[in-house]
């Protein structure tokens, strides 16, 4: 059989050891081409997951086609906008996440990957939080394990976590959408309206909700805050106020937020560690201190997975002891 001669010759090894059978051969070969078939589940796209395995598209469909090939059912429907997996695709993707799952356990487990943290973890975060307090958390982190090596990417989009190849994001949101993702809590946080004296000397008193609607808004406009038509203010005895007046000025950043603020723009809400240092030198004043605005969980988000690297576990971890006790810390200052 030439075939089986010439792959078996390719996957042999001098000095008189055993060469790999065919069967072998196709084993190995068959497990990788599950993988880039998982991927493409998950991904949706031959190109996207090239780009995550860092190889060519031909590659990624001659895996498909290959298995495909060898268990003799078609497992996409493929069409020139989209590509959706088939009904036997569907299945043979559940059954393969088992397998798979206990695959990469087993070669945790023998690496250590389970105990001891180390190699590379890729961090996304909302630049606000990382800027001020994240950054900082991860140089403390990395001193316990040093064996870390951490890529912090910032911005205010929530990234496709498999697709991006991002280990952990932190996000700060009300609630976070319906996911296959694993969050965990791992603080608190508010914000607080604020201004610059220069504004507040030129404009009317501020003594209620309703004064709002005679100044100059500016409103935060992102991910974690897709509505920018309002604040919902609570009062100390637990009654809300609703203010919907129109903002002169929306921004998607909360630092070019805070510089427009500086500059005497009008009234904003900035989170309590985007604020707290402009608030201590008197740069920027709290306006109706006594009303609240909605508390924001800080959330700590990661792939769906059967077992967690200790990496992303011991950092998750870390971040609920420390990110957690930095923001209270702060809010406590200024609450104080």
């Amino acid at each position: 059989m030439p075939v089986a001669t010439s792959r078996a010759d390719r996957a042999s090894s001098r000095g008189g050891q055993r060469s790999v059978t065919l069967k072998e051969y196709r084993s190995v070969d068959k497990i990788h081409n599950i993988r880039v078939f998982s991927r493409v589940i998950e991904v949706g796209s031959f190109t996207a997951v090239a780009n995550v395995l860092d190889t060519s598209v031909a590659h990624v469909s001659r895996s498909i086609s290959d298995l495909e090939d060898d268990l003799r059912v078609r497992l996409f429907h493929r069409t020139t906008r989209r590509i959706t997996p088939t009904e036997a695709g569907a299945r043979y993707y559940q059954r393969c996440q088992k397998i798979l799952a206990d695959l990469d356990y087993a070669d945790a487990e023998a690496a250590d990957a389970l105990i001891e943290p180390y190699g590379k973890l890729r961090v996304h975060a909302m630049p606000g939080l990382g800027q001020t307090h994240l950054a900082a958390c991860i140089v403390d982190y990395q001193r316990r394990y040093p064996n870390v090596n951490i890529e912090l990417a910032l911005s205010a989009t929530m990234p496709r976590l498999v697709e991006e190849q991002f280990d952990v994001s932190v996000v700060t949101a009300p609630t976070l959408p319906d996911s296959d993702y694993v969050s965990h809590v791992t603080g608190s946080s508010h914000s607080v309206l604020v201004a610059a004296p220069s504004y507040l000397e030129q404009h009317p008193p501020l003594r209620s909700p309703e004064d709002l609607e005679s100044h100059d808004c500016i409103r935060l406009q992102s991910p974690a805050s897709p509505s920018a038509d309002g604040w919902q203010l609570e009062s100390p005895d637990g009654e809300v106020f609703s203010n919907v007046s129109t903002a002169r000025f929306k921004v998607n950043d909360p630092a070019a937020l805070r510089v427009a603020l500086l500059a005497g723009a009008g009234i904003g809400a900035l989170a309590v560690y985007s604020a707290i240092d402009d608030l201590r030198s008197g740069a920027l004043v709290r306006v109706l201190p006594e009303f609240q605005l909605p508390t924001r969980n800080v959330y700590s988000v990661y792939p769906s997975r059967i077992y967690v690297d200790a990496k992303i576990r011991t950092f998750v971890d870390f971040l609920k002891r420390e990110l957690s006790a930095r923001i209270a810390l702060q809010e406590a200052a200024l609450n104080a």
